[in-house]
């Protein structure tokens, strides 16, 4: 396992604001964690006793609706650190964690940290705007559930994951997403997603092979925009 005052990651958020002193400390203290495609990391309600740093991989976060169905509320990618808001409160989380394909973690007790936020102006000043940014990219995404159309918010999920995560080796989309993680990032029914998927696919847009999508027309996709 990589040293934290060594590793790459760390430059993807506020990690990378503290001391070398710090991140030795630190390093000394966290668990490696592999956590395979389909497993939950942690579970909405939870008391969480730390933050996971993503080395590698990619999890969705998720809430529990009152119709009993999950909605999708984010994507983490590598460089992205979980659990930011247990740092500086006691509540439960809002979200559940569950990784989209086999991922590497760090987890970082909150007892070794704690002291980094009092300490550390710079360090907390980054924790905070990174809690700030996850605000404003929920208000953004509430706002393009009430003023973009379905069809539209499809288009654009399609290309996000495609300019975010890639392709693979047969050009079809790195991070595979059921027809239901489609549906309830894009704020729809499974049936109208799968409906709209369709017609992308009948338009040349898109191709498909079980549930993996190609994307083929990205400059058609853009047209929603």
């Amino acid at each position: 396992m990589s040293k934290c005052d060594q590793c790459i990651i760390k430059e993807f958020n506020s990690l990378k604001s503290l001391t070398r002193e710090e991140l030795v400390r630190v390093s000394a203290c966290k668990t490696g964690k592999i956590y395979k495609k389909g497993q939950v990391i942690f579970e909405e309600g939870e008391i969480l006793k730390g933050v996971y740093c993503v080395k590698d991989g990619v999890c969705k976060l998720t809430k529990l609706s009152e119709n009993g169905k999950d909605q999708v509320v984010k994507l983490v990618v590598k460089g992205g650190l979980l659990g930011k808001r247990s740092l500086v409160s006691e509540q439960k989380t809002n979200l559940s964690a569950t990784a989209l394909n086999d991922m590497e973690m760090c987890f970082i007790p909150k007892s070794e940290i704690m002291n980094d936020l009092a300490k550390n102006p710079k360090f907390t000043l980054d924790v905070l705007r990174e809690m700030a940014a996850d605000l404003k990219e929920s208000d953004v995404s509430l706002v393009n559930m009430a003023q973009k159309s379905v069809k539209r918010r499809t288009a654009e999920i399609l290309m996000y994951v495609h300019d975010n995560f890639g392709v693979d080796s047969e050009g079809y989309l790195s991070i595979v997403l059921s027809r239901e993680d489609y549906a309830s990032i894009v704020g729809t029914a499974t049936e109208s997603a799968i409906r709209i998927l369709s017609q992308f696919k009948k338009e040349g847009l898109i191709s498909t092979s079980g549930k993996r999508i190609k994307v083929e027309d990205y400059a058609g996709l853009k047209r929603f925009e």
